[in-house]
């Protein structure tokens, strides 16, 4: 196995997580300590649900890798996040916000 494929499951990953955080975000305004409140908000129980999927794939693939390359690439999952957070909750980016994106890629692009 070459290296390309536990990268690309990183990436597969972040991308998943960062679903992941785009339903707890959704659920926020939702959200009770309580048992029975958990079970109610759907989109919780799928942001919990998301984040264990990409845990997992983290897992398998940090097993087939070097974790100092692989683990800065969950860094994307900040860019995921933007992208998401702009077409699904509307919110507005910025020229600082797109700086820190270009950062992010290249930092990754330096290490991986």
């Amino acid at each position: 196995m070459t290296l390309l494929t536990p990268i690309l499951a990183i990436l597969f990953a972040s991308l998943i997580g960062s679903i992941g955080t785009l339903f707890l975000k959704k659920a926020s305004p939702q959200f009770s300590l309580s048992l029975d409140g958990t079970i109610k908000n759907k989109n919780l129980i799928i942001g919990i649900l998301f984040y264990g999927i990409s845990t997992a794939i983290f897992i398998i693939a940090i097993k087939f890798g070097p974790l100092s390359i692989l683990y800065p690439i969950v860094a994307t999952s900040y860019i995921w996040v933007a992208f998401l957070s702009v077409k699904f909750l509307k919110e507005k980016m910025n020229l600082f916000k797109w700086l820190g994106i270009l950062f992010i890629i290249l930092g990754v692009a330096l290490i991986a």
